[in-house]
């Protein structure tokens, strides 16, 4: 039987201080029949030194020794052009690649017959991938964080404080969208003292809200449209139409909010439009909005840019939080590491990493192309 060798690449894009593996999933994968080598400075960023991963059975090597033995490549991100261009063929990637949005990427990578596994394809409604789901994992701590960041941002208390010098009543927030990041958001706030109302676009996430001590904000939908569900168990991007009737509603609802956090995103498209110029401008001084569907492709706050603040002439602070899992390095990169340790456990066959066509779940994440050979040994 053979033994396969798989490679943690250190990130290179601006801000990134993930790493794909970290030492305490190193073993896992070494008692799984893998051999683990991490580039040089690769977990640096979330406090992981080269010596934590040697310690463990991990070999520490240089970029081009790593590209040149692993047969399989891990990144959180998409890989830069160097460790792209220097991918060989019939190599396994394995990452949130986001191919839909580089299709320069996946061009070049189909092209020299690099085999791709991304982990934003995988569907959040199959129950046996759940601890392969890197989206749910990295949104997890992107909401938590975004609360922390707007209470950071705030000048008044979260909780209601009643004190000699009087009481201080407790922050109103909105949180837009409530998917995970959403709903992770919700709970945090709730246990900072916050009340908080939530708003979602499925119908059925009410529930949840209400579970977590929020309030569903009832916004009427225009005549003749379908529920805001849709495939994969993420919401489905709605008409302009829709957008327009949802943004209208709002309005006077984030005027009276001091805080109010977004998390809509439709995947591998252009965020939706929840809170407008207009919308921010009637908000009181001191207000906070934190945009984590901030991106190159726009976001749910018009003007919102990612990794960037501004304060408003109005007093109003607008953050553009779109990579929020990097400033929790430590933690984001640990839960990514489980989820890559338990999808290679799915495709480590007889040490050999196998993508079978006919599993739904490497179906789902290869995105249907066409699969050279089938092993890489």
């Amino acid at each position: 039987m053979g033994t396969v060798t798989v490679g943690v690449v250190r990130e290179r894009a601006p801000g990134e201080r993930r790493v794909a593996l970290v030492p305490e999933t190193v073993t896992h994968l070494r008692k799984a029949g893998a051999d683990v080598l991490v580039e040089t400075g690769a977990g640096s960023g979330a406090w992981f030194t080269d010596a934590d991963y040697t310690a463990v059975g991990a070999t520490v090597v240089a970029p081009d020794e790593l590209r040149a033995r692993a047969d399989a490549v891990l990144c959180v991100g998409p890989p830069d052009e160097e460790t792209a261009r220097t991918l060989r063929s019939g190599q396994t990637l394995i990452g949130l690649l986001e191919l839909g949005r580089h299709p320069a990427l996946a061009q070049e990578l189909s092209e020299r017959a690099v085999r791709t596994v991304s982990l934003d394809l995988l569907p959040r409604t199959l129950s046996r991938a759940q601890s392969m789901d890197a989206l749910t994992s990295q949104a997890n701590v992107a909401g938590y964080k975004a609360v922390l960041v707007a209470a950071d941002a705030y000048d008044r208390f979260f909780p209601m404080l009643t004190t000699a010098a009087g009481t201080m009543r407790p922050a109103q927030v909105l949180v837009l969208g409530a998917g995970v990041a959403g709903l992770q958001a919700i709970a945090t706030a709730r246990r900072l003292g916050a009340v908080v109302t939530a708003y979602d676009v499925r119908p059925e996430s009410r529930g949840e809200v209400e579970s977590l001590g929020a309030r569903f904000l009832d916004i009427p939908h225009p005549p003749e449209t379908e529920p805001g569900a849709g495939r994969g168990g993420y919401a489905r991007e709605l008409s302009e139409q829709e957008q327009r009737a949802q943004r209208e509603a709002l309005n006077m609802h984030i005027a009276r909010t001091d805080v109010v956090i977004t998390t809509a995103q439709v995947p591998g498209r252009r965020p939706p439009l929840l809170v407008t110029a207009a919308a921010v401008e009637r908000m009181a001084s001191g207000s906070v909005v934190v945009d984590l569907a901030a991106s190159e492709l726009g976001g749910n706050v018009e003007g919102s840019e990612p990794d960037k603040t501004d304060v408003l002439d109005n007093g109003v602070t607008v953050i553009g939080a779109g990579h929020l899992p990097s400033a929790m390095a430590t933690a984001a990169s640990t839960a990514y590491a489980r989820n890559l340790v338990a999808l290679l456990r799915h495709l480590l066959r007889d040490g050999h990493i196998v993508l079978d066509p006919a599993d739904e779940i490497t179906a789902a994440l290869t995105e249907g192309a066409a699969l050279k050979g089938g092993a890489s040994s």
